[in-house]
C-alpha cells in the first residue's frame, strides 16, 4: 500500500494485461469532511501507469465515500494521459451516490464506470466461441 502525504492511499495489483490501483482516503482528515486533498493523485497514478510498462488501467473506487468534483478533476488528468498514449482506462466500485455524482456531471460517457473490476476487465474482451 502506497500512502501519499495528503492522506490518499493506493494498493497497486498488476494482472494479465490490466494495472488495478484501488483509491482510498480518510474523509476525517479534512474539515470538509469529504476527504484529503487529491491534488498530486493524477500524477502519482500516472507514475505507477508507467512503471508498470501498463496500457490498461482500472480505478478501483469503492473506498471513496463521496466523489466531489477535485477527485473528479484528478481521474479525468488520468485519463486523459493515458487515452493519450493509446491506453485503456476504467473506474469501478462507484457506490450508487457517486454513479449519480458521475452522471449529473455528465463525465458516465467519459470515464467508463463498471460495478466490478472484473466487469472492467471482460467488457474489453471479446467473447470467444465455445
Amino acid at each position: 500500500m502506497i500512502e501519499m502525504e495528503t492522506g490518499w492511499t493506493l494498493e497497486v495489483e498488476r494482472g494479465p494485461d490490466w494495472l488495478f490501483i484501488k483509491l482510498g482516503c480518510d474523509a476525517d482528515a479534512s474539515a470538509d469532511g469529504i476527504g484529503s486533498d487529491p491534488t498530486g493523485l493524477a500524477d502519482r497514478i500516472w507514475s505507477l501507469y508507467e512503471q508498470h510498462f501498463a496500457r490498461r488501467l482500472v480505478v478501483e473506487c469503492d473506498r471513496i465515500e463521496l466523489l466531489h468534483s477535485r477527485v473528479l478533476a484528478e481521474l479525468i488528468a488520468v485519463h486523459r494521459r493515458v487515452t493519450r498514449q493509446d491506453g485503456v482506462m476504467r473506474i469501478c466500485g462507484l457506490s450508487p451516490l457517486n454513479q449519480q455524482v458521475l452522471h449529473s456531471a455528465h463525465l458516465d460517457n467519459y470515464l467508463h464506470s463498471y460495478a466490478t473490476r472484473a466487469e472492467a476487465v471482460l467488457t474489453s474482451r471479446p467473447l470467444q466461441p465455445r
